[in-house]
């Protein structure tokens, strides 16, 4: 199993992220997930266009919630954009979550089981089974189009160059 050091902070303290770097043009990994219903979900049920994958801790935190918020409202705007939002939340966790916030446009998935997404895509804290924060693009053919790794687990994703890079794709 890869171990990356030095490249991502919590709370100003160095963390280990487990599993293989994700990069711009690599093929999107596969990976397993559950829904709010505890079935799987896939990749292949995101379906054939551009995807975005917002990763994220824990929905109960502060930076998380917002990023969710931010990406339930920026989706109006992107159309025929999929948006998955990734935790390691129970989904039942995050059902209540999206039924308080709204959230209605974002597909809640949680990595909790198995850690499938947060090891294929080299999101794993190791220090604390959590998830690193970011952001993963694809295009249409599931081809990684943008990656962001937040050097800070408690600070925001760059929204603005994300979007960027989705409007190229679409």
């Amino acid at each position: 199993m890869e171990k990356r050091k030095d490249l991502v902070t919590m709370g100003g303290n160095p963390v280990t992220l487990l599993g293989k770097e994700i990069k711009v043009g690599d093929k999107a990994p596969e990976f397993t997930v559950l829904k709010s219903d505890l079935s799987p979900f896939t990749l292949e049920d995101a379906g054939d266009g551009v995807k975005i994958i917002s990763v994220v801790p824990s929905l109960d935190t502060g930076v998380c919630e917002l990023q969710t918020i931010n990406f339930n409202e920026t989706a109006t705007e992107l159309g025929d954009v999929t948006i998955l939002t990734i935790s390691v939340d129970l989904p039942f966790a995050q059902k209540r979550f999206c039924s308080a916030n709204n959230i209605d446009k974002v597909i809640t998935l949680s990595d909790h089981k198995d850690l499938s997404f947060g090891m294929n895509y080299g999101f794993v804290i190791e220090e604390f089974r959590l998830l690193s924060r970011g952001i993963v693009i694809f295009d249409k053919d599931n081809v990684v189009r943008y990656v962001e790794y937040v050097k800070e687990v408690t600070n925001h994703p760059d929204y603005d160059k994300a979007m960027v890079e989705v409007k190229k794709l679409i």
